[in-house]
This record gives C-alpha cells, structure tokens and sequence, in this order.
C-alpha cells in the first residue's frame, strides 16, 4: 500500500532560472533513429546548459503545455537543482526491442552488448498477436534461458486482448508485461483474470500521464511501477513517488539523448532497493547524439555520470529554424505553467 513518508533524498523544487536565459541557451536538436520507434524517425530535443551541466526539455511533440510543463521542471531540476545523492556508479540496462521481424531481433539486440534483459514492444497497430508471439520467441531464443524477457504494450490492449496475448506469451516466460491496457480499472481487472499466470503487471502511462500518479498503486492494479524522471518532473518528484507508493519500481527513459538519460541514471542511482534492469539503454536506438561519449551499455550497464556535451555535434545535427521556433514556443507555454503555479 501507498505511504505518506518522505523520501529522505527528495530534495524541493528549484526556483525557475529566467526565461530569457533558457531561451538565449537553448539548442534544438534533431536525431535520426536507427529504426522507427513510436512512430518516430528521428527524436528531437531540447537542450541547455544550467550551473549543475546539461540538461534536456524532450516532451514528444504531440503533448501539450500541461503535460510538456512537467518535462520543463524536470529539466530545471536537473540543471538547477539540488543535487542527488547516488548509490551506486552504473545502473544495469534493459535492451529494448522495437517492432521488427524476427530475423532482425539478433542485429538490434547485439547493440547491447551484455545485457541480460529485453523488453519487446508489442500491440502494434499493423500487426497480430502472432507477430508479437514471433517476436517474443526470437528474443527469448537470443537471451536463453537464463536472461530475461519483458514486453511493454503501450495501453494498446483491452482487457480480453490482454488476456488472450498473456496466454499466449506467458510460456515464454515474461518477467512482466507493462502497460497492457490503458485504465486502471482495466488494469485490477486483468491483473485478477492473469493471477496464475504469474506474470506481473508493471504501469507506465497509467503513472507519468495520471493526474494523481500513485492512482494505480492505491487501486492494487499493478505490482510495479514504471519511473521516468522527465514526465513525472524531475528526480526529486520521481523520489517522492517511489516513497509514496511503496511498489518495486524499474526506471526507465522517453527515448532521450544521452543527456535526458543522464537524468534517468542519476535517478536509478537514488532509488533504494532497485530490483529491476532499468530501460536506460535507448541511446543505442539513435544513430546520432549529442557527445562524444554517448550514454551507451558496456557490459549489460550506463555510468552514472553528466555528460559533456559537443557543440560541434550540437551545429551538425541541429533542427531547422522552423523546429527551433516551434520548440521555443513549447519551452514559453511550460515555462509561464509552472510561474502560474509558483514553481
């Protein structure tokens, strides 16, 4: 069940820099992908430099002001704020295996190199349950049987299409399946119907786009939950989250540059008792990034550490001049949300 204590590394909300200087200090990036992913070729970020280093504004674009403000203090707090606390150097890493065939599952999975978990993306639009069954199996066969396999549906599922697809990939031996389906009522309800299946439901959207996130763990509707430190406003509002709901928690990213990642590792770092390979590897699904020494696995793990941003790779894969103007207007709109609220 939830509590109310308080993270004892949660740290308060920075004051917001100026605007002027956020806008002066931005750059906007546009980076190719290596394969299509959430509907995406290329991921485009925001990013400035604050006292404490880089720091990264990357809400995807079709999200408004109020859900794109929670990314925006996120950043701030990253940059700004008081720094964190850490318990450990490198936080183990999930390969994430986006919709591909099965004779392709070796050549993506092979991009991180020692990692001992995947996650396969599941519920496409364009395809069936036996495409993801295929799937499944292959990355099964890749990791053997002692690595593990977790698959992540995006909220795509109702419940009888949750339960089907669980009865069949459950012998595959899921570690968990995230986001089956989009409510969490829907969630209570499968996670009752697939009890003996002994596959966990893990919650992602139903807590970084919840207008109360820890919803889902009052209901009983998930046995872990999903933490990405942008949506859910920072590493010191993530903190307090896993402390309130009182659920082993697997922090994971928004597929970020290596400096968004940078975040995410940083909160892995501070969360007590991680359990669970964290989906902090995605900077191997870009073909482009914005350093030198990319927040890639070596050995199944990322470092906990800043990053150093090139500015030279800052010019060469910057948007144009519309994407810039379009990415300022996000930063104002979130900017003047959070003065409104006295953030």
């Amino acid at each position: 069940m939830p509590n109310s204590s308080p993270h004892p590394l949660a740290a308060p909300t920075p004051p917001l820099p100026p605007l002027a200087d956020l806008i002066d200090g931005a750059h906007v990036v546009r980076l190719p992908l290596r394969t299509r992913f959430r509907g995406l070729d290329a991921r485009e970020a925001l990013l400035v430099e604050g006292p404490n280093g880089w720091t990264e504004f990357s809400p995807f674009v079709e999200y408004g002001p109020a859900e794109a403000s929670a990314w925006l203090a996120a950043t701030i707090d990253f940059g700004w704020g008081a720094e964190h606390a850490t318990r450990a150097s490198r936080v183990a890493v999930n390969a994430t295996l986006p919709i591909v065939a099965p004779d392709q599952v070796g050549a993506v999975l092979d991009r991180y190199p020692g990692c001992r978990t995947v996650k396969v993306k599941v519920a496409d639009p364009g395809e069936g349950l036996a495409d993801d069954v295929a799937r499944v199996a292959a990355a099964r066969d890749h990791v053997g049987d002692a690595g593990r396999v977790r698959i992540d549906a995006n909220g795509a599922w109702s419940v009888d299409e949750a339960e089907e697809a669980l009865l069949a990939l459950a012998p595959y031996g899921l570690e968990y399946v995230e986001q089956p389906c989009a409510s969490v009522p829907e969630l209570a309800e499968l996670r009752r119907r697939t009890a003996g299946l002994g596959v966990p439901v893990a919650a992602d959207e139903s807590v970084r786009k919840a207008a109360d996130p820890l919803a889902v763990a009052r209901a009983g509707a998930a046995d872990l939950l999903v933490i990405k430190a942008q949506p859910l406003g920072g590493v010191s509002a993530a903190l307090r989250i896993v402390a309130d709901a009182g659920l082993p928690v697997v922090v994971s990213s928004a597929l970020d540059t290596s400096v968004g990642l940078s975040m995410g590792a940083h909160l892995a770092a501070a969360v007590p008792e991680l359990r669970h390979d964290c989906g902090l590897g995605t900077a191997a699904l870009l073909t482009a990034d914005v350093t030198r020494a990319p927040l890639l696995p070596v050995d199944g793990a990322v470092d906990v550490r800043r990053i150093d941003v090139d500015v030279d790779l800052l010019r060469r894969h910057a948007a144009d001049d519309d994407r810039r103007r379009v990415w300022i207007e996000r930063l104002r709109a979130s900017y003047e949300l959070l003065a409104d609220r006295g953030l």
